[in-house]
């Protein structure tokens, strides 16, 4: 019999990969990206406080109803770089989630980067 594969058991699977090279401190936290069907998550933590200093999603008061496309991913990667600028952050370490760089991930990136984030 074939099986289909969990793909959202794989991805928590290059999640847990991904996150044991990488981690987010005090001077450089890291942003990390959550991506559901409808909606898209980003938070900034601090790995060594377990603190989340920002976040901003596409359920945020001005994003209007959901429609899961890149030009909201892009807004909620402005929302997010604003935030944390307001907080003196400046240099984060992008987490993707286990998901492709591509598309909404590809897009709240680009978004954070004009906000003024650098990674």
């Amino acid at each position: 019999m074939v099986t289909k594969r969990d793909s959202n058991k794989q991805r928590l699977q290059r999640h847990k990969r991904v996150r044991g090279k990488i981690s987010g401190t005090k001077e450089r936290p890291r942003l990390n990206v959550f991506r559901s069907a409808k909606h898209i998550y980003a938070q900034i933590i601090d790995d060594v406080a377990g603190v989340t200093l920002c976040s901003a999603s596409s359920l945020d008061k001005g994003f209007g109803p959901a429609k899961g496309n890149i030009e909201e991913a892009g807004k909620v990667g402005k929302a997010v770089a604003e935030k944390a600028v307001k907080l003196g952050i400046t240099e984060v370490v992008f987490d993707r989630g286990g998901f492709i760089y591509h598309g909404r991930v590809k897009a709240l990136a680009e978004g954070a980067r004009e906000g003024g984030l650098k990674f």
